[in-house]
């Protein structure tokens, strides 16, 4: 079965060995691919940790099972519920464990029903894997509380079986939820994407929401061979990848990631570099072996029949019945690097089913819309929405690198640290290079990465479909502040060049 998260980070996070011990279990189920267990260890400020607890929900056979684990013992006395850990001490419990999971069952049920989804099954389960029986009690059904002789994958997945086919049925008139708009809204509640420095390699944020069309994608991993996740420069496309890679080698698949843009490999590292993943630039593929799945990051920059047959060559059942996510910017990335061949395009995306992410979560609003104004590039919705307004630098004569400094001086000056400023050539194609702490770089270079604040020196001579494509790559890579500097003839190509789009659409 799918845990979220996976097992190595479960088994990182949780302080209770009963909780590790079930989601290893859970695991280890051999379920259908719908079958999803989610662990809340993640969510300490989300509205569900405030308004009620459980250790795992699980979406098992149309039925939404909420688990409350209690590792060492368990008694009643008085009236009153008590713990008992592996010193025999007693510690009290505010209500019995079942009316702990139900509590965080209806609490779930609230919010999925805020958000407007349907009414769907859910149901109350303890497990307390160090005992032998449970309490004696009226107060839930026998199938309902687990303990040790229950400990086995098998048996355990005969346990949720019995659990759904006695499952409440939905009452006359109501609406009933969609599986795969539940499991979605589920993946969306209790998946984490980290937001990383990509620059240091450093997580900046570790709660960060999923976003919908992440939730929709992660959902949707489990039950199609072949995917393609289309989204603009910031909309989490690599956040994804990273994610689904580890759901993928948690299953006990050969997983590879691979990508052109050379920098991407210290974005992947943070993440995966303890994790049975290979990470392999794609001009490295000629040396090595056959893999279960394959992710490959901006895909867009292998859309050549030679780039499909070296990723043929690397997958098990080739492209045609292979396991491969291609994650692809649809706007302007695909003249920076690579081959980009509109019909092997288009047949690659007859094979597999495509998801969109639609949101931005790079960018502010300001930066946004200046990409959509002057480049027509669907970068998503803006979903930082408020932010500093994008900064125009206007020069008499040519752009050169010391204008860029300039600005980058004023902005130490107003607090940004040097390893938080990037200046970028969008005419260049230069390796990155770093002056006094300040990273001098490029479109190929910065390609998938991001930063505070970035500095673009000038505009690309001629500004055909390449030119554009690294000014779009330079200007989406800004998370804080972006600083445009420009000549007056850069200013004058720009504004022709907003004309010639609005007569094309």
């Amino acid at each position: 079965m799918i845990l979220v998260p996976t097992l190595a980070d479960i088994d990182k996070k949780s302080a209770s060995a009963g909780e590790r011990s079930v989601a290893r279990l859970l695991r280890d189920i051999d379920a259908d691919p719908n079958s999803v267990a989610f662990y809340s260890v993640d969510l300490r400020s989300h509205s569900y940790k405030q308004q009620a607890e459980a250790d795992f929900v699980v979406l098992w056979r149309g039925c939404v099972v909420v688990i409350e684990v209690k590792g060492g013992g368990v008694r009643k006395h008085d009236g009153v519920w008590y713990s008992v850990d592996r010193h025999r001490d007693w510690h009290r419990l505010a209500t019995s464990p079942m009316e702990q999971a139900r509590s965080a069952g209806f609490a779930l049920r609230s919010i999925l029903k805020e958000q407007g989804v349907g009414w769907f099954a859910h149901e109350a389960v303890v497990v307390t894997p160090d005992i032998d029986t449970p309490p004696d009690a009226v107060g839930w059904l026998p199938t309902h509380w687990l303990a040790r002789d229950d400990m086995t994958s098998a048996n355990l997945a005969a346990a949720l079986d019995a659990v759904a086919a006695g499952a409440r049925q939905a009452p006359a008139g109501q609406k009933v939820a969609r599986m795969d708009d539940l499991r979605a809204r589920l993946f969306g509640e209790f998946t984490r994407m980290p937001v990383v420095d990509a620059q240091r390699g450093a997580i900046i944020e570790e709660q960060n929401r999923a976003t919908a069309g992440q939730s929709r994608v992660l959902g949707a991993l489990a039950r199609n061979q072949r995917m393609v996740v289309y989204g603009g420069a910031g909309t989490g496309k690599s956040m994804v990848l990273v994610e689904a890679a580890k759901l993928e080698a948690d299953q006990g698949r050969s997983v590879l990631v691979t990508f052109r843009s050379p920098a991407l490999a210290q974005y992947f590292a943070p993440h995966l570099d303890d994790r049975p993943v290979d990470v392999i630039p794609f001009e490295s593929l000629g040396t090595a072996g056959r893999y279960d799945v394959v992710l490959i990051d901006e895909a867009q920059d292998m859309m050549s029949a030679e780039a499909m047959d070296l990723i043929d060559s690397v997958m098990v059942g080739g492209r045609a019945n292979g396991r491969w996510r291609m994650f692809l910017d649809q706007n302007n990335q695909a003249h920076v690097d690579g081959v980009y061949d509109g019909d092997v395009a288009a047949l690659v995306a007859d094979e597999a089913v495509a998801v969109d992410l639609d949101l931005n979560v790079r960018n502010t609003s300001a930066i946004v819309h200046v990409v959509q104004e002057y480049l027509g590039a669907d970068v998503g919705d803006p979903g930082i929405v408020h932010g500093e307004k994008v900064q125009w630098h206007t020069t008499d004569t040519q752009v050169t690198i010391s204008d860029g400094v300039a600005v980058a001086a004023q902005l130490l000056q107003d607090g940004a640290r040097r390893s938080e400023i990037w200046l970028i050539d969008p005419a260049s194609d230069k390796a990155p290079v770093a002056a006094d702490g300040i990273t001098l770089t490029t479109p190929r270079f910065a390609k998938g990465l991001e930063a505070e604040h970035v500095i673009v020196c000038g505009l690309p001579e001629p500004l055909d479909d390449a030119g554009v494509a690294g000014f779009y790559v330079a200007v989406t890579r800004a998370r804080v502040s972006l600083h445009i500097v420009v000549s007056k003839d850069d200013k004058r190509r720009l504004q022709q060049l907003v004309r010639q789009r609005m007569v094309t659409r």
